[in-house]
């Protein structure tokens, strides 16, 4: 069986310590969990944290670290989490090599 991975692109890890910096938190991880609902079926679900529970997996690139549960990991297994700015707004992005289908918002997926 293959491993299962999510990837950090090098914008997302300087986001990452950017943002425990600002929170003077080195714990501080980023945390990608699947939900139902949303406009396509499932939506994501993204948050700063300074814990892992136990039934959570850890991915980790120069130093910051992504958590999900065991439960999400199959929707996300192989994406990229992107810390992408615009004019408009500044925000991680998840591209996600399982999503059929998406939003136009980008927090929501199908399968």
């Amino acid at each position: 069986m293959t491993e299962m991975t999510v990837h950090l692109t090098d914008s997302a890890v300087a986001r990452i310590k950017q943002l425990r910096e600002q929170e003077k938190n080195p714990n501080l991880k980023l945390r990608i969990c699947i939900d139902g609902g949303g406009c396509s079926g499932f939506q994501y679900g993204i948050a700063l944290v300074d814990a892992v529970a136990d039934d959570e997996v850890t991915f980790e690139k120069d130093g910051a670290i992504l958590v999900t549960d065991e439960t999400s990991l199959p929707f996300i297994n192989g994406a990229t989490v992107d810390f992408e700015r615009s004019m408009v707004k500044s925000a991680f992005k998840i591209h996600n090599p399982n999503a059929a289908s998406g939003c136009g918002c980008g927090k929501s997926f199908g399968v």
